[in-house]
């Protein structure tokens, strides 16, 4: 296929933006931020999920908190009292975190929920955006784990 001269000269400009964006993004990665949101993240989520010292860790929750799951208000108050309702409802509900990853304000969690020790429970992806040192912004993707695969890996 023969192409035009302003056709290749329209994507060499396109494939050098894409270039010149991912070098500026990652050169704008501050790693050690992101550790420490990561840090952050994961305490909070310990603290929150599995010890359900909710009051502790919810510390580090802005006031002003924005949620997405449809399940949670937003606000760090509503969100608090949802959660101090759900686990006096369930005190063997536990999260273990299986994998983290970072990058640049937000910090993934790669989840094991379970609602008790014999609940196969569900495969959750987190996602928290941090600002200042604070948990600003949540997003989740949930899945139940199945009884039965079509293969032999699992979800975590």
């Amino acid at each position: 296929m023969k192409m035009s001269f302003p056709h290749m000269i329209a994507i060499s400009a396109a494939m050098a933006a894409s270039l010149n964006v991912c070098s500026v993004f990652a050169a704008e990665r501050n790693l050690s931020m992101e550790e420490s949101n990561r840090a952050l993240v994961v305490s909070f989520y310990d603290k929150f999920f599995n010890q359900h010292d909710v009051a502790e860790a919810a510390q580090v929750v802005a006031d002003d908190y924005k949620q997405h799951n449809p399940n949670v208000p937003d606000g760090k108050a509503p969100f608090v009292g949802y959660f101090t309702k759900a686990f006096q409802d369930n005190p063997a509900r536990k999260s273990q975190i299986v994998r983290s990853a970072t990058d640049g304000d937000l910090v993934y969690l790669h989840v094991h929920a379970t609602s008790g020790p014999t609940d196969p429970g569900s495969a959750v992806v987190d996602i928290f955006r941090v600002a200042n040192g604070k948990i600003v912004e949540h997003w989740d993707v949930i899945q139940k784990v199945p009884e039965k695969s079509a293969n032999t890996n699992t979800m975590f």
